[in-house]
């Protein structure tokens, strides 16, 4: 399990949008400098983000991007589905193993341990949103290493 840059950036990039009251928009320039971002990468992002329905973009005055409902109905399975395609890859998957060539597969005593890896972090990952991210991880001064500890380490 590794994810890119384009998912961290993604994720502070709607806890940024999730700072303001729902629906508020905002501007892809303004999230992008903001963050010390590029322009260009942040609107790449925002628009995978459209694509799977997390956030929406209107053009003109009032325009810019909003998210599609209140960050407290976005889970971070979400978002990291929508810009990975998954949390977590199990090459033991029949989708994937077409492509692999294993001389273990019917013997394997990993499977086990990847399938259970990716339901936990799937698991996890439903459980926290984007407005705990917003609040917990993106606030000033907060320490991400301990921000879902007082959660019960949800």
């Amino acid at each position: 399990m590794r994810f890119t840059t384009k998912t961290e950036y993604g994720v502070i990039c709607l806890a940024h949008m999730a700072k303001k009251p729902w629906p508020g928009a905002s501007i892809a320039k303004e999230i992008a400098e903001h963050e010390g971002f590029s322009i260009t990468f942040t609107e790449k992002i925002l628009q995978g983000l459209r694509r799977a329905g997390i956030v929406t973009s209107q053009q003109g005055n009032k325009g810019g991007w909003t998210l599609t409902r209140p960050a407290a109905e976005i889970t971070l399975k979400e978002i990291v589905d929508a810009l990975e395609g998954g949390t977590f890859e199990a090459f033991c998957d029949p989708k994937r193993r077409k492509s692999i060539v294993c001389n273990h597969f019917s013997l394997c005593k990993l499977k086990p341990i990847w399938y259970q890896t990716k339901k936990n972090l799937d698991e996890l990952y439903q459980t926290l949103t984007l407005e705990m991210i917003a609040e917990d991880v993106m606030s000033a001064g907060s320490k991400p290493e301990h921000a879902f500890a007082a959660r019960g380490g949800k």
